[in-house]
């Protein structure tokens, strides 16, 4: 690398991010999606550099635009592909928990003197008409603590016994 390019790397390393954005504009003819000053700083150095000593060959620019034809691929599994726990797989979820109440069921708590309706959905619960995936989530809300969800509303058994 040259004198001359390695000081206007060191001088950018003071810059602010919004000159190494309006940098970026500059040498890649596009806005940066990105506010990370040191992501910006490399992408740029990266650029100055490969200006200043040539840049790719046309068989890999070739090679590089075969392999960046990415229309086809999806960026995310289709949501099938994820089970509700986050876990991957394509086999059906787990059986029900039998300490649930059939969907369309309102489970009701007294806490600190208010009551607390949660309705059953057939995958989750609703709280004042927001949806939650655990009745934990909902009396951890409620209280400000960590809950058993089924013990704090009452589900220690099977449902129906």
């Amino acid at each position: 690398m040259d004198e001359a390019l390695a000081m206007e790397i060191e001088r950018m390393r003071k810059l602010k991010t919004k000159a190494l954005q309006a940098r970026y504009r500059e040498l890649f003819g596009e806005e940066s999606r990105s506010s990370n000053r040191t992501h910006l700083f490399r992408r740029i150095a990266w650029r100055l550099q490969a200006k200043a000593q040539g840049d790719l060959s046309e068989r890999a620019r070739k090679r590089a635009a075969e392999l960046a034809d990415d229309a086809d691929l999806r960026l995310r599994a289709p949501r099938r592909f994820w089970r509700a726990d986050g876990s991957v797989g394509l086999e059906p979820s787990p059986a029900r928990d039998p300490r649930l109440p059939p969907a369309g069921t309102v489970l009701k708590r007294v806490y600190r003197e208010s009551t607390i309706e949660v309705t059953v959905l057939g995958t989750g619960f609703e709280y004042q008409g927001k949806s939650y995936p655990s009745l934990s989530l909902i009396a951890q809300r409620v209280t400000g603590t960590r809950w058993n969800g089924f013990h704090f509303f009452g589900l220690r058994k099977e449902h129906g016994q």
